[in-house]
Formats: C-alpha cells, sequence, structure tokens
C-alpha cells in the first residue's frame, strides 16, 4: 500500500482520454490513496460523474457556484485538504488557464488556490501540442515548478494520427505520484540490472526460436526498484508492452545480446533476472528464407546451446551483492527451483509454475515462491505489479541502502 493515507485531489479535464481516469482512480485506490474527484463540464461530456464516483467512492465535485459545496469556501478546502493535486488529462484549454492564472470554473479556481504539489498529465491532438501557444504555457508551467508526465508518443483515440499527445498511462502516473510522494527511499544509491521478456532466435531472416513471456512482470519489478530509488538498467528482450517510467531500457533480440548488455551494466548490487532466455539458438541461422520443397523432409536445425546468463551473473568477478533469478516450471516448481539456486550461483529463486492452464506466461496475475538458502516463502496469487512491489520491498530489507 504504497500510498496508504495520502489524499489525491484528481481534477478531471475534456478530453477523450478521461476514459483512462477510470482506470487511474482504481490503481491509485489499489495502492491506498483517498481519491477526490473534480470534474470539468467537459470531462462529463466523456465520462459520467456516476462512474467516477463510484470508482473512487467519494463525492465528485463540479460546479464552483455550488450551493451544497461553497457555503464553507469549498473550493479553498479542496484546494488544501489534499497531499497532492492530479491533473488527468490536463487538455491545452486548462493547461493555458493554468498558466495565464485564469479561474472561470472549479477545476481552475482550485488549481489557482493550491498550495500542494500539482502534477499534470498532458493530452490531446499532436497539432496542438506542437502549437507555439501550447509550448510556451507549457515551459510557463514548468518555471512555476508544475509536474509533468508526459504526453507520450503513439495513435490518438480520436483520430488515428501518430505523435506526441497520449496521456501517460495511468500505471506510468501513479509510479510518479509515488515518487513525488515517497519519503526515504531504501534503495536510494543502490544500482539495479533486471532483464524481461523473450529471447528471439533466429532460424532465418522470417523465422525465429522464442517463448510465451509478455515480459509484464520484469517491467513492473524494473519500475518498483525504482520507486524505491534504485538506479535501474532493464534490459528487455522483444515485447510489445511500454518502457516503465524511471527506469533505463536498453532492448535486445537474441540472448548473446541479453548477456552482453547485461554484463556492460555491470557493476551493480542488484541483479534480478527474470527473462525467459531461450535455452537454445539455431548454430547457423539462414541467410534466406529457408523454403518448402514438395516431396522432401524439413530441413534439420542443428541447435546450439545459448549463454546462462543467471550463471555467468552469480558467478561473475563484479558479482552483484544480492542475485535474483527466475524459475519458470510447469511440474516439480520447488524442487527445480532450489536445484535451480544452488547451480546458478543466486541468492534467490523466484519459482513459478507456468503450466498453460495457471494462464501466467502473458497474463497479469502471478502465484510464486521465493526460494533460498533459508527455505521457501509462498506468495498467495497476486497481480504481477503486486508481486514486483512485493519483491522489491524484499530486496530493500536484504541489501539495505543509503535511505536518502
Amino acid at each position: 500500500m504504497t500510498l496508504a493515507g495520502k489524499r489525491i485531489l484528481l481534477v478531471i479535464a475534456g478530453g477523450i482520454a478521461a476514459y483512462k481516469s477510470l482506470d487511474l482512480i482504481r490503481r491509485l485506490r489499489e495502492r491506498g490513496a483517498e481519491v477526490r474527484p473534480i470534474m470539468t463540464r467537459g470531462a462529463q461530456e466523456f465520462v459520467t460523474p456516476l462512474a467516477v464516483g463510484a470508482l473512487s467512492a467519494s463525492h465528485v465535485y463540479t460546479e464552483l457556484f455550488s450551493r451544497e459545496d461553497e457555503q464553507d469556501v469549498g473550493h479553498i478546502r479542496l484546494a488544501r485538504e489534499c497531499d497532492l493535486v492530479l491533473v488527468a488529462p490536463a487538455t491545452a484549454d486548462l493547461m493555458a488557464k493554468m498558466a495565464n492564472g485564469l479561474a472561470d470554473d472549479l477545476a481552475s479556481t482550485v488549481l489557482l488556490a493550491t498550495d500542494r504539489p500539482v502534477l499534470i498529465a498532458p493530452a490531446m491532438n499532436p497539432k496542438m501540442w506542437v502549437h507555439p501557444a501550447t509550448q510556451r504555457n507549457f515551459a510557463l508551467l514548468q518555471r512555476d515548478r508544475i509536474n509533468a508526465i508526459g504526453p507520450m508518443e503513439g495513435e490518438m483515440a480520436e483520430s488515428g494520427e501518430r505523435g506526441r499527445g497520449r496521456m501517460a498511462e495511468p500505471l506510468e502516473i501513479v509510479a510518479r505520484v509515488e515518487d513525488l510522494l515517497s519519503g526515504p527511499k531504501p534503495l536510494a544509491g543502490l544500482k539495479a540490472v533486471v532483464t524481461s521478456g523473450p529471447t528471439h532466435e533466429p532460424i532465418d531472416p522470417v523465422r525465429y526460436i522464442a517463448n510465451r513471456s509478455s515480459g509484464k512482470q520484469g517491467h513492473a519489478i524494473a519500475a518498483a526498484l525504482a520507486r524505491l530509488g534504485a538506479d535501474v538498467t532493464l534490459v528487455s528482450g522483444p515485447v510489445t508492452i511500454p518502457d516503465p517510467a524511471g527506469v533505463q531500457t536498453r532492448h535486445v533480440e537474441r540472448a548473446e545480446e541479453m548477456r552482453d548488455a547485461v554484463l556492460s551494466a555491470l557493476p551493480a548490487d542488484i541483479a534480478v533476472m527474470v527473462a525467459a532466455v531461450a535455452d537454445w539458438r539455431v548454430a547457423t541461422s539462414a541467410g534466406q528464407k529457408i523454403k518448402k520443397q514438395p516431396g522432401e523432409a524439413p530441413p534439420p536445425l542443428q541447435l546450439a546451446e545459448n549463454p546462462d546468463i543467471l550463471k555467468t551473473v552469480g558467478h561473475h568477478s563484479e558479482r552483484p551483492r544480492l542475485v535474483v533469478g527466475f524459475a519458470a516450471e510447469t511440474e516439480n516448481v520447488e524442487e527445480n527451483g532450489r536445484a535451480k539456486l544452488e547451480r546458478k550461483g543466486a541468492d534467490l529463486i523466484v519459482a513459478n509454475d507456468v503450466s498453460p492452464e495457471t494462464g501466467v506466461m502473458g497474463g497479469d496475475r502471478n502465484r510464486v515462491r521465493l526460494i533460498s538458502r533459508g527455505g521457501v516463502e509462498a506468495w498467495p496469487d497476486l497481480s504481477k505489479d503486486d508481486v514486483a512491489e512485493r519483491l522489491a520491498l524484499w530486496i530493500a530489507t536484504q541489501i539495505g541502502g543509503t535511505g536518502t
């Protein structure tokens, strides 16, 4: 519960990205935050106060001149009775009001009256974002020490255009909120390297050997370590999910490339090897696409063993102080995890059952067992984000840090 007891005043402005505010509320409350929402009239054209109120379990404030809400100067109370004001989405219009000190509705009045930290998540059409007026306003807000996340590059929901203008994803915004409101960070001053995703081992220019790893667990762990203050390098195989916020990400394809990227990130204090690295590669991949020949058997593939990255790190001359490996098993999970702990030179093996019926590979949930020389700790079924947070805290308790 990283935001337990924190009070977030969420201002939802009128853009298509307002639909993301519903997931954002859920993510904030999952982490223990109390969310009090303000909706502009434009926001109510995209999502309803009923939905926002149901998810936030709070009264939704919409009007500056509300007889009920303003009888005790409600806009001032809203502006002060919070730990942070979050504007998501922050439209070009609302950013312009903020930059120029306008206060003609509840949202802009509260933003002018608050003395709390403010975080905006801009969202708009790419042409609107690059317009000189918007850029001037954004520069003014930065000079006024307004915090910002995004906008991000991508395809626009309403027009299909591509460019910079997408609102940051809810989990990225939550990570920034946690960063702004966090106290001492137990992993500050420490360096971590994390691997994530699958590797693709080419057979020919169009085919490869791979597995079903989505990278969700590894990416979540990298982000969780960064939130605790670690300087994180993430070495990611080919995935379709975005790079986590606050993390330096290096993209690779093959196991040998992943090994080289990991070793180049040493020395480090912490290594968490989550990637599902292909055990084998084709000894010599074809330079051209291999063609089927009528009546002939498929050509044989000569396989060679890939480097064992976890074992390499566990026995390296610059071995990190804490080495954590993952064991994705389909049977004898605990026994195989214990064997891997000794063989790879790790301090901890996080073992899980990835049989098809578990839905772990590519899914959003995980059930893991922490295997160390001190014994086995079984965790309940959790979201991969929750596994990441718990593991990052476990690492912090084991290794300590500067705590700055």
